[in-house]
C-alpha cells in the first residue's frame, strides 16, 4: 500500500493595512464659583454638543471637598433645577473617598459603574468628576470603561489636579501595589478649573501642585521655572493670581506636549511629563500613601536633579538654584524610605514595566532641556540620596 502525501493548496495573502487617526477636541475652562446661579458655565459647556434635549447627569464627589463646601450637594440640586433644560441630575451625586484611598478601593470603581447603569446613563449623558487628582483618575476610568465611554467633565478642585492631572488624557486606578495598573487613555468632553475651590486648601496640598509646574518647567521651559523661582514667596503667601499664572502656563505645557509630541498615548517606551516620577511613585508607596504626590514629586525632582548633576549634565548652580527653590516653597527633600536603595530601586524596573520596552528616565541637561537615558548607575544614585540626605 503506498501512502499519498498530498500537500494542501494554501493561498498566498497578503496583510491588509488600516489606518484609523482620530482627533480628540476639548476645552479647558477657568472661572470661579461654578455653580453659582449666575454662572452658566457648565450648562453652557454641556449645550456646546449642539442636541437640544436634557442631558442626563451624574456627580461623583471628593468627600474631603464637604468639609469645605457642606452645601456643595444643595448647590448641585439647586443648579440643575435651574439650567433644568439642559441638564438633570439622574441619580443622587456619589460621594468617594478622598486622596488615593479613592484608587486603591478597587470596589468604588464597581459601585460608580453600578450607579451609571442604575441611572440609564448613555454616551451621551454626562459624568461630572468633582474633586483632586486621585478622584478625578477613579471617576475618569469608571467613565471610561462604561459603554466604552460615558462623556466625562472634570471639575479638578486641587493646584495639582488643575495644572496637571485633571487636564489630561489618562485615567487609573492603583492594583498589586503598583501606582495606576489600571488604567485608560481617554480624553474628557472638557475641564472646568474653578479658582474658588483652591481658597480652603491646606497648605500642603496648596503647595503640593507646584511641584507639577516646576517638574514641566525644568524640562520644557527655563522662563518658567525663573518665574516660579522668583515668585516662590509669594506663592509661600499664597498669591492667588501668581498661583493662577503658574496654573495656567502648567496647563499649557502639559497640553502642548500631549498635542504635539506625536506620542500622545504613550504608545513608545518615553515619557518625559514624568520627570522624578519614577522615584515618587514607589515613595508613595513606601509610605502608604502618607505622602502626597506632589510631595513625592519634589523629593524624586529633588533626586534625578541631584543624579544629573553627579552625571556631569547638570551645572552645579543651576542644581542649586533647583534645590533651593524647593526648599524655599517647602518640600521635604529627604525621607528615610530613600534608604531603602532595594525598595526604592525596585521603582525602577516598575516604572520601565510600566511604559514597556525599555527603561526611559528623562535627566536634566540645563534647567528647561530634558534629556532621556536608558540606563542608570545605581551607586550614583546611592551618592545623590547621600547628598540630599546631608542636606
Amino acid at each position: 500500500m503506498i501512502l499519498e502525501i498530498r500537500q494542501k493548496k494554501t493561498f498566498n495573502l497578503q496583510p491588509i493595512h488600516q489606518r484609523v487617526s482620530v482627533s480628540f477636541n476639548y476645552e479647558i475652562y477657568f472661572t470661579n464659583n461654578l455653580f453659582e446661579l449666575k454662572n452658566p458655565t457648565l450648562a453652557q459647556v454641556i449645550t456646546a454638543d449642539g442636541e437640544q434635549k436634557p442631558k442626563k447627569v451624574l456627580a461623583v464627589v471628593d468627600a474631603g471637598l464637604l468639609t469645605f463646601y457642606p452645601d456643595l450637594l444643595k448647590q448641585l440640586a439647586v443648579y440643575s433645577k435651574f439650567y433644568a433644560e439642559v441638564l438633570t441630575l439622574a441619580v443622587e451625586p456619589m460621594i468617594v473617598p478622598a486622596g488615593e484611598a479613592a484608587k486603591n478601593d478597587p470596589n468604588l470603581l464597581e459601585q460608580i459603574h453600578q450607579q451609571i447603569e442604575a441611572a440609564g446613563l448613555c454616551r451621551h449623558s454626562y459624568i461630572l468628576a468633582i474633586g483632586g487628582g486621585a478622584v478625578l483618575d477613579l471617576v475618569g476610568y469608571a467613565a471610561a470603561t462604561a459603554h466604552r465611554g460615558v462623556r466625562l467633565i472634570r471639575i479638578p478642585t486641587t493646584v495639582l489636579a488643575q495644572n496637571d492631572s485633571g487636564v489630561g488624557v489618562k485615567n487609573g486606578i492603583n492594583a498589586f501595589g503598583k501606582k495606576n495598573f489600571l488604567g485608560t487613555f481617554a480624553p474628557p468632553y472638557a475641564v472646568i478649573n474653578d479658582s474658588a475651590f483652591l481658597t480652603t486648601l491646606s497648605d500642603r496640598d496648596w503647595r503640593s501642585g507646584i511641584a507639577e509646574a516646576l517638574k514641566v518647567a525644568l524640562i520644557k521651559d527655563a522662563s518658567f521655572f525663573d518665574f516660579i523661582h522668583s515668585h516662590s514667596t509669594a506663592l509661600v503667601r499664597r498669591d492667588m493670581d501668581v498661583m493662577q499664572q503658574v496654573i495656567y502656563r502648567c496647563a499649557q505645557l502639559h497640553l502642548e506636549h500631549i498635542a504635539n509630541s506625536g506620542d500622545a498615548f504613550e504608545m513608545g517606551s518615553s515619557r518625559p511629563l514624568d520627570f522624578g516620577h519614577w522615584a515618587a511613585h514607589k515613595l508613595e508607596h513606601l509610605t502608604n500613601y502618607s505622602l502626597r504626590h506632589g510631595e513625592a514629586v519634589a523629593i524624586g525632582i529633588a533626586l534625578d536633579s541631584t543624579y544629573s548633576y553627579l552625571l556631569g549634565l547638570l551645572d552645579g548652580s543651576e542644581w542649586q538654584q533647583i534645590l533651593h527653590t524647593l526648599t524655599v516653597l517647602g518640600f521635604m527633600l529627604y525621607l528615610p524610605e530613600l534608604e531603602d536603595s532595594y525598595s526604592l530601586f525596585q521603582g525602577l524596573s516598575e516604572f520601565r514595566e510600566h511604559l514597556g520596552g525599555e527603561l526611559t528616565l528623562t535627566l536634566l541637561e540645563g534647567v528647561g532641556k530634558g534629556v532621556e537615558v536608558h540606563e542608570v548607575d545605581l551607586s550614583l544614585y546611592k551618592e545623590a540620596i547621600l547628598l540630599l540626605c546631608k542636606g
